[in-house]
């Protein structure tokens, strides 16, 4: 591992190379940072971080840039990312609490972090998988149809129209969601096959058509991955990067909804921050990129992720700062929903 000296030094190049876009030289280091030793030593420790692969010398430069192996002992050794000003976090909560449902709350955290960051923000839909049934609504349209509408703990909203039932009951449709409600309305999607098995059974012979139509379109419905789903803004701010890949590889895995779930990696702890840099990313369009992601959820539990996409120039402790405070704020919006 590298001395606290060194490792200063490593952050200085870091620092200036993320705010200039310019190689560092040794002099402009000592100049701009308070190193406490002379620009001679700073050469010196310059040529070590060089040597153990740390940063490199562009071939039309004397100064040095950092390689994915410099980014990443950076991240490795913040002490802390930066935390946004109390304006921009009250830019936050007003912007995302006046959201009306998931879509609402999806679409604007993803434009919110595509501004915050100046980066290509990818958010995640909650996982229907790590859903749990909030409350079952039938509602007779007339004629032989109903609407059932499945809301879930995350604020998804499942609605189907179901036709052909026959002359439909009104007490017997209220005492189909009563019962429905009572079997499943707290369970993991997951466990509502089994909840509900046995439900035709219990109803009056002449209702069972209704039963048996209503429970194979709730399952249905459930068994259907949403978790597919993935929004992206921002890809704008693409556009002003110098990638050492082509613009077009990384606009191209971008396009991949694949790409970019494995991208994110699976949701497992709301507190935790992940760095991707450079070469460290699976796919061949996106090793001059580092994905920065969070996950978000509710309490302990983890719905999906959030991130953010951009060069490997990019302002870590901002980035990281700015991905860790929206997760946040999502998971508080759909606690409260």
């Amino acid at each position: 591992m590298l001395d606290e000296r060194k490792l200063a030094v490593l952050r200085a190049v870091v620092e200036d190379f993320v705010s200039t876009n310019e190689p560092v030289g040794s002099k402009a280091l000592a100049d701009r940072h308070k190193l406490g030793v002379s620009p001679a030593t700073i050469r010196n420790d310059m040529v070590a971080l060089e040597e153990d692969g740390y940063i490199a010398q562009p071939h039309t430069s004397a100064g040095r840039v950092p390689t994915d192996k410099g980014y990443r002992l950076f991240v490795d050794r913040l002490s802390s990312v930066k935390p946004l000003s109390k304006a921009e976090r009250r830019a936050i909560e007003s912007f995302l609490s006046g959201a009306v449902d998931l879509d609402e709350i999806i679409a604007r955290t993803v434009r919110l972090l595509a501004q915050l960051t100046r980066q290509v923000a990818i958010v995640q839909y909650p996982s229907l998988t790590r859903s749990a049934v909030q409350h079952v609504e039938l509602v007779p349209l007339g004629g032989q149809r109903l609407m059932m509408v499945v809301i879930t703990n995350t604020g998804r909203v499942e609605q189907r129209v179901i036709d052909g039932l026959g002359e439909i009951d009104e007490s017997a449709v209220a005492d189909l969601r009563t019962m429905l409600n009572r079997a499943i309305a707290g369970l993991h999607l997951g466990d509502v096959p089994e909840a509900v098995e046995d439900l035709p059974s219990q109803v009056r012979p002449e209702e069972r058509r209704m039963a048996a139509s209503v429970l194979s379109v709730l399952l249905e419905s459930l068994v259907e991955r949403h978790e597919e789903r993935i929004v992206l803004a921002g890809t704008a701010n693409l556009a002003a990067v110098d990638f050492a890949a082509s613009l077009r590889d990384v606009l191209e895995a971008l396009e991949e909804n694949m790409v970019l779930i494995r991208l994110l990696g699976e949701a497992k702890d709301p507190s935790m921050l992940t760095v991707r840099i450079g070469a460290e990313n699976f796919h061949e369009g996106l090793r001059s990129t580092s994905i920065v992601s969070a996950d978000y959820g509710v309490g302990n539990q983890s719905l999906a992720k959030i991130g953010v996409v951009g060069p490997t120039r990019m302002d870590y402790p901002g980035t990281m700062g700015a991905v860790r405070a929206v997760a946040r704020y999502v998971g508080q919006i759909l606690a409260g929903h």
